[in-house]
């Protein structure tokens, strides 16, 4: 068999068929089968020579959707914020990403597939934590954040908005949510970092209600 002389092609068709079909269909309605049966050709074996599972798909799509638009990117230059309002403008640019935010709607529930659940935790660790410690010290740096918890908090943040604060792994109605995110709001507070303004809060009020529909 000759060899794919364009993997990076393949594997962008891969995460494009399966991001339509989780969200036509759901996560755990699709199937692999599914998956190449949409792909105009491409076997089964062509997808496991470069995801394991669908779990894995599902983690290098999140990953994808992420980079594509990273708001940690698009407020990197920004000269006309201060750290504490690059940490503000980051979380406003992901809650207004509706495409990622359907795609984890379509994700439920991810208690029962625990691979997903995994998969959160080591992005949260890997890539997500990095990136909020360096606004962090940012707004050491330019005094708009006192803290002396900058690696603490930046894993933190990430664990109790991604698992904390979301119904798919910690089961809670509205009220119980929004309870927590002014638990988390306080801590935060408490710890030196006036994260969510007004504007933030209504932001997490229209999300959660929208996760819970």
């Amino acid at each position: 068999m000759a060899r794919n002389k364009y993997p990076e092609i393949t594997v962008e068709k891969i995460l494009e068929v399966s991001q339509r079909l989780f969200m036509e269909k759901g996560y755990d309605n699709t199937t692999i089968q599914d998956i190449v049966n949409e792909l105009g050709g491409l076997t089964k074996g062509a997808i496991y020579h470069h995801f394991k599972s669908k779990e894995e798909i599902m983690d290098a799509l999140g990953e994808k959707m992420f980079f594509d638009n990273n708001p940690f990117t698009l407020v990197k230059e920004r000269k006309d914020l201060n750290g504490l309002q690059k940490m503000r403008e980051v979380i406003k640019i992901n809650y207004e990403d509706t495409e990622r935010a359907e795609l984890s709607k379509r994700t439920l529930p991810v208690l029962k597939n625990p691979r997903i659940l995994a998969g959160m935790i080591d992005t949260d660790r890997r890539l997500l934590a990095p990136l909020w410690q360096t606004l962090i010290e940012e707004g050491q740096a330019d005094g708009s954040i006192n803290t002396e918890y900058a690696k603490e908090l930046s894993e933190l943040i990430p664990l109790l908005s991604d698992l904390w604060l979301t119904p798919t792994t910690y089961p809670a109605c509205e009220k119980e949510i929004m309870n927590r995110f002014n638990c988390m709001s306080a801590i935060l507070d408490a710890m030196g970092i006036p994260l969510f303004n007004s504007e933030l809060k209504e932001l997490v009020e229209h999300r959660v209600e929208e996760l819970l529909k």
